[in-house]
């Protein structure tokens, strides 16, 4: 089976190095997006599907444009099968879509059709879900809307965070994938349409998206700082001796003490910030410019937050 494999992150080289590594798989492609300038040195940075790429010798295809015309000809060139799509992270052209002979598949974080878009795995977390999973599914015109070729699920455990469940997917996710896409080359796999009046959205994200509402439960709050880190971030504004100092928390948890919404109370070594319910008590923070600190690293220079009211 020859497949060109679309993805970007260390989401998806995951995925990439276990189908480089089956001997009934040849990955004879794989696009991903272009090097980034990252860090604050800038330094320029391939993909880590480019660098599990070129470990195992695969030719690499990074397009600014997906329809130029050489890059087209380059892909129909390579006489595959199947395109894989996993985080690649730019909407493929219908014409790309159509090249392979057994066209593409994708495979999706989510129970589809419970939360189609970007952001799937946050999502869950956010939205208090109990149960997520893995669908593998046919690409079609629209957005995470195709025929279903598989599903597992798992549970959404209580301190899940973004990292700890993004791990899961790819567990359950990479055997799952490989399976079927065995299966399906086989022509023993039946396409499903998914249920479309079920199915649910999630957004692209952005860093505003962070910005704590005090005024929100406790137990809201704790899910969106485990859901958002470490991207988008979660971070509250402290009007500081005439300025507005940003803090980015990293990790907290629920605590018994009621306080009012935003305020600030510090006991000994430890900070705790009200909430529509019961307060949190702050584990780990980061100042902006400043680096990851404990609550207690911080306070110490920065006692006069106590009686503060966070926006």
């Amino acid at each position: 089976m020859k497949i060109v494999y679309f993805g970007t992150p260390e989401f998806s080289a995951d995925f990439l190095r276990a189908l480089i590594a089956d001997a009934e798989i040849d990955v004879v492609g794989v696009v991903t997006q272009t090097d980034e300038l990252q860090g604050r040195k800038k330094v320029l940075t391939p993909p880590p599907t480019k660098a599990v790429a070129g470990e195992h010798n695969v030719p690499v295809f990074q397009p600014t444009k997906l329809k130029d015309a050489t890059f087209f000809d380059a892909l129909i060139n390579l006489n595959a099968d199947l395109f894989v799509v996993i985080a690649y992270g730019r909407i493929i052209p219908q014409a790309i879509l159509d090249i392979p002979k057994l066209g593409c598949v994708n495979v999706h974080p989510s129970l589809l059709p419970k939360l189609r878009g970007p952001s799937p795995i946050i999502s869950a977390i956010v939205n208090g879900e109990k149960e997520t999973g893995v669908t593998i599914m046919q690409i079609d015109a629209d957005m995470d809307h195709g025929p279903i070729l598989a599903q597992t699920s798992f549970s959404i455990a209580p301190n899940e965070t973004s990292a700890s469940l993004t791990q899961k997917v790819v567990v359950h996710g990479v055997p799952l994938l490989i399976n079927t896409l065995k299966r399906f080359f086989a022509g023993t796999v039946t396409p499903q349409e998914q249920n479309h009046p079920d199915a649910t959205f999630c957004k692209m994200l952005s860093r505003e998206d962070g910005h704590i509402d005090w005024s929100q439960s406790a137990e809201a709050i704790d899910a969106k700082i485990r859901a958002y880190t470490p991207w988008p971030g979660t971070f509250a504004v402290w009007k500081h001796d005439g300025k507005e100092l940003t803090l980015k928390i990293l990790s907290a948890r629920i605590d018994t003490e009621h306080l009012d919404p935003g305020v600030v109370q510090m006991l000994t070594d430890r900070i705790m910030i009200g909430t529509a319910t019961t307060a949190l008590e702050i584990l780990e923070l980061q100042p902006a410019g400043g680096k990851r600190m404990s609550a207690n690293a911080f306070l110490q220079g920065h006692m006069d937050i106590d009686g503060a009211t966070l926006s």
